[in-house]
């Protein structure tokens, strides 16, 4: 009785030890494994698009960035690389500022290069480490020869090579207000405003081949969605980890019409941005069914919302920058005011980022590069040096700690391109020099340079409506740092060998066209 008694109990503890080494394992293996990768990119978006952001004031326009919000991490304090396309995309995939990487503004339709071929890329370092690397959507950062993405990392592509209101369509609305047609029945056409920018239809390319000029914008979204469902479960079925980068052509200007034809303008961005939402929400559904415990998302922004759009662009909640907008000229794209560079930013990534958290930390998009590198394991190259920071504390443990100082370039405002000019250190903001983009209304600020410089507390002052006294001893301290800090960067910067320098020289020859014979380019392999 009693033998039989101590055989059951040793018969338990083994079957318990058993269950807690297997259950150790399954931990281990899972922690083991190389996590998936989905970076999407919204374009011209608002910090207040997201309303999560603004819950005072919540309209449900996305629902599921706002589920995931709450399932994940929201940053409050997350800024673009740069407040323009090209340049903003460049230093996201490299980890380096414009100045470094060469990328100082945009890539045209025609232009015969783009990122220098000596930067390396996030996808090109992931792709060396076993990863399976696709992009769906706007590139913008060269299409020609050796400079799409096919040659810069990535295993996969479909969508746009830049901007959807670059090219012309069939049905027009790639632009608002709209542009003509590629090839309007009754002849050649001319734009009632300035905002159309080729008469060569806008081309839709899967892995370096154009299927579809001019593409149906309409039939975009669901097209991209399809995509995306295929590549995640593709890489499922092969247990390849992955890295999904999509780039979304909304809200650069809204690609759904309105719900009916007595909307009103105001229900054309909404829409848009609801549809956005759902696109997100759908590729957040296919990952969490696939490999949730194993897929980090990562939602942001390229720049701030497209002002000159006026009731078709974002908005940027409480960061209206009213000491330029007092003085005519607007504050968003393009500028270094907080609404052309910070953008609305959400990590989600089930059991290890805790839910419904929130940073305030001081980040920016060039720390996507070493955050995804450190979490796959992959060292980047020696042999330059980087501007992003590590924020996988921040991600899985709560961290506070994020940039002590970021800066901010020129972005098509006043000023050269890429230069540093404006200075974040702590809840403070430094303006060398202000002005020069269009508002609603296309009225314009004069260009002011600021020296000693513009300082605002944005702690109580979000609006950067009235800089701090300069007659403070607590001014001139912080000139002090953050000038030496200013100069000490443009210094490594100058003595940086791994510096590159893009090539923005444009020929008719590099425009994206599968039949040059026809006046708009046309073909249809998806027809």
């Amino acid at each position: 009785m009693a033998d039989g008694l101590i055989s059951v109990l040793l018969l338990g503890m083994m079957c318990g030890l058993i269950f807690h080494i297997s259950k150790n394992a399954a931990e281990v293996n899972k922690y083991n494994r190389k996590p998936n990768f989905i970076l999407i990119l919204a374009d011209d978006i608002g910090w207040a698009d997201l309303d999560a952001n603004v819950p005072e004031s919540k309209k449900n326009n996305t629902p599921h960035l706002n589920l995931m919000a709450e399932e994940g991490l929201r940053f409050t304090d997350f800024h673009s690389p740069a407040s323009t396309c090209s340049p903003s995309r460049a230093a996201i995939l490299t980890g380096r500022y414009g100045l470094r990487n060469g990328v100082t503004h945009n890539f045209a339709v025609g232009s015969v290069a783009g990122l220098p071929l000596s930067e390396v890329t996030l996808p090109q370092l992931l792709q060396k480490a076993g990863y399976f690397t696709a992009m769906i959507g706007k590139w913008h950062l060269g299409h020609n020869g050796p400079y799409g993405p096919n040659k810069r990392g990535f295993d996969y592509y479909y969508g746009v090579p830049y901007s959807n209101d670059m090219g012309c369509t069939d049905v027009p609305g790639c632009n608002l207000p709209q542009c003509p047609p590629c090839d309007p029945p009754s002849g050649p056409q001319k734009s009632t405003h300035d905002g159309c920018f080729s008469k060569v239809g806008l081309p839709l390319i899967e892995n370096g081949t154009i299927v579809q000029q001019p593409l149906d914008l309409w039939t975009l979204t669901e097209q991209y969605k399809s995509a995306a469902t295929r590549i995640i479960q593709n890489a499922r079925e092969r247990g390849q980890p992955y890295f999904l980068y999509i780039a979304l052509a909304h809200m650069h200007v809204p690609l759904a019409p309105p719900p009916d034809p007595s909307a009103t303008n105001d229900n054309v961005y909404a829409t848009s941005l609801q549809e956005m939402d759902g696109l997100v929400g759908a590729i957040k559904s296919i990952s969490d069914e696939t490999d949730r415990d194993n897929t980090l998302i990562w939602f942001t922004g390229d720049n701030g919302p497209w002002e000159t759009k006026c009731q078709y662009a974002g908005s940027v909640g409480p960061f209206v920058g009213k000491w330029q907008t007092s003085r005519g000229g607007g504050s968003a794209k393009q500028t270094t005011w907080e609404g052309g560079h910070r953008v609305p930013t959400i990590a989600y990534w089930p059991d290890r980022i805790p839910a419904n958290t929130t940073s305030s930390a001081l980040l920016s998009g060039m720390d996507i590069f070493p955050t995804l590198l450190s979490l796959a394991n992959v060292t980047p190259p020696a042999d330059r040096r980087y501007d992003g920071t590590d924020a996988t504390n921040i991600l899985l443990k709560g961290g506070k700690s994020g940039h002590e100082f970021l800066f901010h370039p020129n972005s098509g405002a006043a000023g050269t391109f890429g230069y540093l000019q404006t200075v974040r250190m702590g809840r403070y903001k430094a303006f060398y020099l202000t002005g020069a983009a269009k508002a609603c209304g296309g009225a314009t600020g004069k260009p002011q340079i600021h020296d000693p410089p513009l300082i605002f507390d944005l702690q109580g002052d979000k609006a950067e409506e009235a800089p701090l006294q300069s007659s403070t001893p607590e001014y001139w301290a912080l000139v002090e740092q953050i000038a030496r800090r200013r100069e000490q960067l443009l210094w490594d910067i100058a003595t940086d060998r791994s510096v590159s320098t893009a090539n923005y020289n444009t020929d008719g020859s590099a425009v994206p066209c599968c039949d040059p014979q026809q006046a708009a380019c046309r073909c249809d392999a998806l027809g």
